[in-house]
C-alpha cells in the first residue's frame, strides 16, 4: 500500500511517521491487500490538531476518517477508528456477496461432512394442475421458472418440464 503524509504548518518528523505506522498496521491487517494507497493530512490550526486519513480500496471505495484533538496521538486515534468502522462495513458487504455467490453453482461439502446427511430445505408449494405439454413448454420458456410439475392431460401422471443447460426443454416422465 502506498502511503502519502502531507504536513500542514507541521514538520513531519520520525515520531510522527511512527505512529501514523502504528495505526496503519492495524488498517492494514483489517483490510488485507484490498488497500491501494493511503493519504494522510496532518493540520496544526492554534491548538488544535488535526487528522484526515483517506484510504482507496479495492472496488473504488474511498474510506475517509477525520480527527482532531490536543494531541497528535488522540487526532490520529479518532480518524482511524473511524476508517476501521467503514472498512468493518465495507468487509461485511464483501463477505456477504461472497457467502451468496452464485446459486447456480454447487460446492462439493468438505470430506468430514460426508458422513452427515444432506438438510432438506421446503422452499415453496407448488399445486399440480393438469396441462399439455406444449402449454408447460410455453410457460418455462415465458417466465423465469426453469422447470414446471404437472399433471400431463393426456396421460393423467405427474410429469416434470425442465430447461436444460444448453437451451433446450427436458421431459421428465413415470414409468
Amino acid at each position: 500500500m502506498r502511503l502519502d503524509i502531507t504536513g500542514r504548518h507541521v514538520e513531519i518528523t520520525a515520531q510522527l511517521r511512527q505512529l501514523i505506522d502504528r495505526r496503519f498496521v492495524k488498517l492494514s491487517r483489517l483490510l488485507n491487500d484490498t488497500a491501494i494507497s493511503a493519504s494522510v493530512v496532518l493540520t496544526r490550526e492554534k491548538y488544535r490538531h488535526v487528522a484526515e486519513i483517506v484510504i482507496h480500496a479495492r472496488g473504488d471505495h474511498m474510506l475517509r476518517g477525520n480527527g482532531q484533538g490536543t494531541t497528535w496521538p488522540l487526532a490520529l486515534k479518532q480518524a482511524a477508528e473511524k476508517i476501521e468502522q467503514q472498512a468493518q462495513t465495507l468487509k461485511g458487504k464483501w463477505a456477504k456477496r461472497k457467502r451468496q455467490g452464485d446459486a447456480r453453482t454447487v460446492q462439493a461439502p468438505p470430506a468430514e461432512e460426508s458422513t452427515q446427511t444432506p438438510r432438506v430445505v421446503r422452499t415453496s408449494r407448488a399445486a399440480v394442475k393438469p396441462m399439455s405439454i406444449e402449454d408447460a413448454a410455453l410457460r418455462v420458456d415465458g417466465g423465469a421458472e426453469t422447470f414446471v410439475v404437472f399433471r400431463n392431460a393426456d396421460t393423467d401422471a405427474v410429469s416434470i418440464l425442465y430447461r436444460r443447460k444448453d437451451g433446450n426443454l427436458g421431459l421428465i416422465e413415470p414409468d
